[in-house]
Order: structure tokens, then sequence, then C-alpha cells
């Protein structure tokens, strides 16, 4: 067999594109991992062409795997050279080839082998064994958010079957899998092109009952028409954590108008409202983008005393980049200075880390029921259901035989009740009741 290696870059749904690409091809080719620094037949480079940064991450990765030249092909995937095609090829012609996110069957033949539609959902799991695995349920997205490239590169919303997601779970729990992760570019839209309305809440429900997955957790939801009934069964179903992503973006009438969100302050507010109340003890992680156009400094501080207001236990940001192709790259003026840009982030994210410590001060004392991520360096790295992975804090535990046993890897993926002894703003300290 000739060796294969893949680079992974972005966010989870490439995770997951890789893993379907992968067994596809895991019968024809020995499959390396992705830190094997030796020479390989085939490496792949998945990217990511959303912001900026990581379009520039994308291209410095293709042109290292160029200028180290241990790879006898070298094959580039995903959303980046989906977004430039024609451009791409004639920029850096030592690529072997050129395949957009949508092009996995053709990406497939070019390797050698026969694509198998049957197969289109199962996975090979590249990336290490993990207790938690990312479930996307759905593929492209009908927003048209004025900043938002990924309609251009993933195309419109399609879900995937009930039963196809369903298939992969069990599948996905048999190979030691305890946490879903459920993604899409929009979770909330699920259902509405196959069934005619949005069933996310049925889904849900159906993964809930798949032996040995004892967690499941949303991510990526719109806010405008979120669909009430995922937050009824999130209150009732003990498998789904009460957490939510829901990216909000801003609270200004004016900049949420700009932005094309469909949805106003208000709404906003009232619906962070009623997730609290509906669901008692949920955290909701959210993320916003300051430095949009037309966003002032009375818009700006608009944003801080709803983040101050909110108390969102996990918020990300970042300034905006304009994208070509985007309503507000054709139409609006990037009228916010990079400075001033990088001043309203670091204000915005001071402001959330004083929240974070404040509400994780709150837990010390607290008796929590953690899944075990890793061991690493006499630590055992897990979290409760408050924590998403490889993007939120995690919860620290040291190791001791007394405690664990002599053997503290066979720990890793099992549940165990701890009590919070310490934290900082990301971070929180335990130890092993």
């Amino acid at each position: 067999m000739q060796t294969l290696k893949v680079i992974t870059l972005g966010c989870s749904k490439n995770t997951v594109d890789t893993a379907h690409l992968l067994y596809q091809l895991k019968d024809s080719y020995e499959i390396l991992p992705a830190e094997n620094e030796g020479p390989v037949d085939v490496l792949l480079i998945n990217t990511c062409g959303f912001i900026g940064d990581a379009k520039q991450q994308s291209i410095d990765t293709i042109l290292e795997a160029v200028e180290e030249g241990s790879a006898g092909r070298i094959i580039v995937f995903g959303c980046l050279s989906e977004r430039y095609s024609s451009e791409l090829p004639e920029l850096i012609p030592e690529v072997d080839g050129w395949f957009g996110a949508r092009d996995l069957e053709p990406l497939v033949k070019a390797l050698g082998c026969r694509y198998r539609p049957e197969d289109a959902f199962k996975r090979v799991i590249y990336d290490g064994v993990h207790p938690y695995a990312f479930l996307k349920i759905s593929e492209g997205c009908d927003r048209r958010c004025s900043y938002c490239a990924i309609p251009l590169i993933r195309g419109p919303h399609k879900s995937v079957p009930e039963e196809a997601l369903v298939a992969e779970a069990e599948s996905l729990a048999a190979q030691g899998v305890k946490e879903l992760v459920v993604i899409a570019q929009d979770t909330t839209f699920y259902g509405l092109d196959l069934y005619g309305k949005r069933t996310l809440a049925r889904l849900l429900r159906k993964l809930s009952a798949v032996e040995g997955i004892s967690r499941i957790r949303l991510h990526y939801s719109y806010p405008q028409g979120f669909p009430e009934d995922v937050l009824d069964e999130m209150a009732v179903n003990p498998k789904i954590c009460r957490y939510i992503d829901i990216p909000l973006q801003h609270i200004s009438d004016k900049v949420l108008s700009a932005m094309h969100r469909g949805i106003d302050g208000e709404q906003t507010r009232s619906l962070v409202r009623k997730m609290r109340e509906k669901v008692p003890g949920v955290v909701l992680r959210t993320t916003m983008i300051v430095g949009h156009p037309g966003e002032g400094e009375t818009e700006f501080e608009e944003l801080l005393d709803f983040v101050r207001e909110a108390r969102f236990e996990r918020l990300g940001a970042f300034t905006y980049s304009e994208e070509e192709g985007t309503f507000g790259a054709e139409n609006l003026a990037d009228d916010v200075p990079e400075d001033v840009k990088q001043v309203r982030l670091s204000r915005l994210m001071e402001l959330q880390q004083e929240i974070s410590l404040e509400l994780n001060r709150k837990r010390v004392g607290s008796v929590e029921k953690v899944l075990v991520d890793d061991f690493s360096d006499g630590v055992f790295i897990c979290r409760s259901g408050a924590e998403s992975p490889e993007v939120d804090g995690e919860v620290l535990v040291r190791y001791c035989p007394e405690s664990f046993g002599d053997n503290p890897y066979s720990i890793v993926g099992e549940e165990i009740d701890v009590r919070i002894t310490g934290c900082d703003s990301y971070d929180l300290i335990a130890e092993k009741l």
C-alpha cells in the first residue's frame, strides 16, 4: 500500500469531512498519523477559507509542504480551494491536485479508489481516540449574513437523513465515543429540506437513544427562528447537555440589520431570557464580531452592556474581515480602522474574562460529573457538561494511584465524580471523590 497523511485545518466540520474521506480510502492506503514527520506517498491538506487568518494559515501550510518536499504527491481540498479554484493552481503549480469542499467523489476517484455512496457517512477516527466526536448533521447554509462566505463555499443547506445520522452515531459509540457534539453550518435549520419542518428536537431524541452515548451537545445554532421544542427536550432529556452554542454576533439593531441577521436586539435578549428560563442552569456559548461596517462607539458600548447583562458562560470574538463575494464586501464600506477593531476586541475579551472568572469561582466547592478526555503529564484532562471539547476550558484532575489505581490510561473515556477546588478564568482544578 502507498502511505497517505492528511493535515486538517479550520473548524470541526472539516474534521468530519476528513474522517468521511479517509473511510473511502482506508482499503487502498496506509493512513499515517498527522504528526508523522517522515516521507509519505500522498499528502492531503484540508483547507479553511472562512476569514483572512484562516486563509493565510492554509496557504502557509501548502507552501511549507511544497518546500519540505517529503511528499510524493500533494493534493489540496476543502474550503480554500473551493473558493479560489481558478487562482490557486496558477499561484502554486507544485500542488498535484486541487479539489473543492464539495468534491469528495472526484477526489476519491483521483486517488485511484471507487467512491461508495453507501459509505458516505462512515468514518475513520484518524486524529487520535477521544471519548467525543463531532456529528455533522447538515451541509451548506441558506442564510445570507453580510460578512460570511460559507454559502458561497458550501452551497445551500442540505440535511443528512436521520437514519444515516443514527447509524453514524451507533458506529461511533461502538468505537468508544461517549459524547456527540452536534454541528452544522446552522443546526437549527435541520430537517426543513427533508421533512418540511425543523426536526432538530426529534433528531436529538433519536440520537439519545443510541446505546453507549451518554452526552449530546449542541453547537452552531442560529438565533433567528430558533426551534423552542429543542429547549423543551433539553430540559427533560438527561443525555442532552444543558449547553447551547449560539453565535449572536451583535446586539445593536443597526449592526444586526447591516449584518442581515434577521433578528433585532430585543428579539435576541428575549431569546437569551427564554433559554435561561426554560433550561435552568443552561450554559450559553456565543460569538461576537467587532468592527463590522457601521459599528460606532455607541453600538460597541451597547454590545458591552449586553455582555454584562447576559453574562455568557463562554464568549469568543473576532474582528470584521472583508471577504470577497459577500454582501459586505460588495456593498458596505469597511469603515472601522483596524487599530480600533483591535482595541474593541481587547476590551470585549477583557470584560468576558472577568465574567468567566466570576462564574468559575462560583463553581469552587461543587461536586460535578466529568468525562475524562485524556491523560498527560500526571494530569487527567476532563470536562463536565458545561465544557465543550477543543473550544472551552477544562477540568484538571491530578493523578494519584490511591484514587485511580496503577494504570491511569484505563480511566480515559470514563465518567467520574469530582469536587472543584480551584479555578482561573478558563480552567478548573478538581479532585476525585
